[in-house]
């Protein structure tokens, strides 16, 4: 029987309405939605860890995330299911949004936004149980394993958060990166003994 990844559409779409919308039409959700961690602990606008992971820079950054969450995000809601799938993007857009809060807490400058953290938190709950998956990078037409693949990611990743430069999120890719493993190892424990029976630990 076939699979139709409806939660994985859905939330294509839902990402795409929203980020157009606060891009082209409606400039001022994109500042209310906006991550600000110095706004956020002073006027409990709470709510924007959810939102800001809903809208995008420019369509660039939209296209990326979305391009990754297609390709991964269809295989893994058909292996965990729909219910397990929405609780990990959910609660990964939370939980890699705690390092920016903690670290710009006291930064009236600082925003961010963009479902990044989300997205790396299904890339890697991919991994963990496709460890061995060849993956093809773009313009780069050489498979890489996706474990070395993973592995590479959060080296440049932590590297690039400590030269803070830009406004990428890098810490967000950290902490959902990270989060993708351990809501598998929390929830799906069994995961973990396809992960070592994988290579050959078990």
């Amino acid at each position: 029987m076939n699979f139709t990844p409806v939660i994985t559409y859905s939330i294509i779409a839902v990402n795409v309405v929203i980020s157009l919308t606060a891009l082209y039409i409606a400039p001022a959700f994109l500042e209310k939605g906006y991550l600000k961690p110095y706004r956020v602990v002073r006027q409990n606008t709470w709510y924007e860890l959810i939102s800001s992971g809903f809208l995008h820079a420019n369509i660039g950054h939209l296209f990326v995330n979305m391009f990754t969450f297609y390709f991964f995000g269809r295989i893994l809601e058909h292996i965990i299911g729909p219910g397990y799938f929405i609780g990990l993007y959910f609660s990964g857009i939370i939980i890699s949004a705690i390092p920016s809060m903690i670290k710009y807490r006291n930064d009236p400058s600082y925003a961010t936004l963009g479902a990044s953290g989300a997205v790396s938190s299904v890339l890697f709950a991919f991994i963990f149980l496709f460890p061995f998956q060849s993956i093809y990078l773009m313009f780069i037409p050489i498979p890489i394993p996706a474990i070395l693949m993973g592995f590479l990611y959060l080296l440049y990743s932590m590297y690039a958060s400590k030269q803070e430069r830009g406004r990428i999120n890098h810490e967000a890719h950290t902490a959902g990166a990270v989060w993708g493993i351990l809501y598998l190892i929390i929830f799906m424990p069994h995961s973990v003994t396809r992960f070592l029976s994988l290579l050959g630990l078990n």
